[in-house]
């Protein structure tokens, strides 16, 4: 082989490995799909209606003027509901790291004329909200796909008010017929939430697991 070309594959192959560097970077959470896919999947409407949207957002307690981040906001199932509880002062921070996702978002709530929905697009490691007044972070179903989670939970702390909540809703890691069974590094455990929020400070106050008996848990969590 010329040294020529010796030095174009090493060019070549070089690139590959800054590539799938890349590529591996930009998939760190857990189970990742593309935007399309995931719209299609959030948006079913089989799937919206075993999400008892209106009664989970009954028991938050939410007022008008709130401030609340919806992490993982997916395609805004939850933020528009949310936007109206804490509407007309209030406003949502929709968080997602997706930016086909955040567009949806947008389009949606464009649409359905809600205007306190603010899309932002988060690090794989921290929500980066642009600003420190958020009374209520919500997780619907999300927080199993944060590969960092403990790391996740410590950068957000610092976007949240000082007697502000955060909201969980997630996977009985104990449930037979969980979708992720079979992948255990899907599944998080209570116990593990409550240390973790312990470690920033965040006690539970408030559960509501009458609403997922068995498969899901509830858990609203305040810093004291």
């Amino acid at each position: 082989m010329s040294l020529r070309n010796s030095c174009h594959s090493f060019l070549l192959v070089s690139l590959l490995v800054l590539w799938v560097a890349a590529t591996a970077a930009s998939a760190l959470q857990l189970g990742s799909r593309d935007a399309k896919e995931w719209i299609d999947r959030l948006e079913r409407p089989d799937r919206i209606a075993g999400l008892k949207v209106p009664e989970v957002v009954s028991r938050l307690g939410l007022k008008p003027g709130m401030v609340i981040a919806d992490i993982g906001a997916g395609t805004g199932v939850f933020s528009r509901p949310l936007a109206k509880a804490v509407a007309p002062s209030g406003k949502v921070y929709s968080v997602d790291v997706d930016p086909g996702l955040l567009d949806y978002i947008n389009q949606r709530a464009k649409q359905e004329n809600i205007s306190n929905i603010r899309t932002v697009q988060g690090k794989f490691e921290d929500p980066a909200i642009p600003g420190k007044d958020v009374d209520m972070a919500f997780f619907h179903d999300v927080f199993h796909h944060i590969e960092k989670r403990q790391a996740y939970l410590k950068a957000l702390a610092g976007y949240i008010k000082p007697n502000g909540m955060v909201a969980m809703v997630e996977m009985d890691d104990k449930d037979p017929k969980g979708p992720h069974r079979e992948q255990p590094e899907m599944l998080v455990s209570r116990a593990n939430v409550d240390k973790w929020m312990a470690e920033i400070g965040f006690h539970p106050v408030k559960e509501h697991n009458d609403l997922f008996p068995g498969t899901k848990w509830i858990v609203i969590y305040q810093r004291h």
